[in-house]
């Protein structure tokens, strides 16, 4: 017996042509769901299972597809989980791993493309899709700051730390310092929790103030400060902590 790539083990026996006949009847329905109604109506392991077609060309991928979402919680979960992390579930190998790193991927540059413009940031929602997309299901924390122009335009986007599962050291000076470099008169701060809490802590409002007290006499204003994590999001604007 030998191992495909995705961690398979190929016996040399007959193929059970009725079992692959079902298979693929099973894939030519799911497929003609899509087609008819879209994502409506799936869960999250049957888009998953779609997904998984290509990298899966002649096997069931429903137990792998179910496998993960127990592992991972969703579809979302999925997608952004560690790649060491994946191999752990059983039938899960490299091309397996790539398929659905790339939709990650995928995801992230639709989501980021909606708010990279210069344009005057005036969807909200959009900002909120792109950062949950980027940070809310990483297992490590992140801070993350979008430097704004005049007009309120997005110059950058930058992951400035990454942290621990609980800690991301920040350091406000270089943040500011990052501002002014950008000519940027404006910035969100953003960082995720990897407990999927985004309550703030006490020293997330101390760090926010800090930014404040620096940036303020520089001409640089701190928009919003935003939590995401898998339970949802906090503004500290929102919370009138700013």
């Amino acid at each position: 017996m030998a191992a495909t790539p995705d961690g398979f083990e190929e016996k040399a026996i007959k193929p059970d042509k009725s079992k692959k006949s079902d298979d693929e009847g099973h894939r030519e329905r799911l497929r003609q769901r899509f087609r008819d109604h879209g994502p409506n109506g799936f869960a999250d392991y049957e888009l998953l299972e779609l997904l998984l077609f290509s990298a899966i060309p002649r096997r069931d991928t429903k137990p792998i597809a179910k496998a993960l979402i127990g592992k991972f919680g969703s579809f979302s979960g999925v997608l952004a989980a560690p790649r060491k992390r994946l191999k752990e579930v059983e039938g899960v190998g490299e091309k397996v791993i790539d398929t659905l790193k790339l939709a990650q991927a995928t995801a992230l540059r639709f989501a980021r493309g909606e708010v990279d413009t210069r344009a005057p940031l005036s969807s909200w929602s959009k900002v909120i899709d792109y950062i949950r997309t980027a940070m809310a299901f990483s297992e490590v924390e992140e801070f993350r700051i979008l430097f704004l122009d005049k007009r309120n335009g997005l110059l950058a986007d930058e992951v400035q730390q990454t942290g621990t599962v609980d800690h991301t050291p920040v350091y406000p000076r270089e943040v500011i310092r990052r501002a002014l470099e950008l000519s940027a008169t404006a910035i969100i701060l953003v960082h995720n929790h990897p407990s999927g809490d985004p309550t703030p802590s006490r020293a997330d409002i101390q760090m926010t103030k800090q930014i404040i007290e620096i940036a303020k006499p520089l001409g640089v204003e701190v928009h919003d400060h935003i939590i995401v994590g898998r339970e949802g999001q906090v503004s500290f604007r929102g919370l009138q902590l700013i």
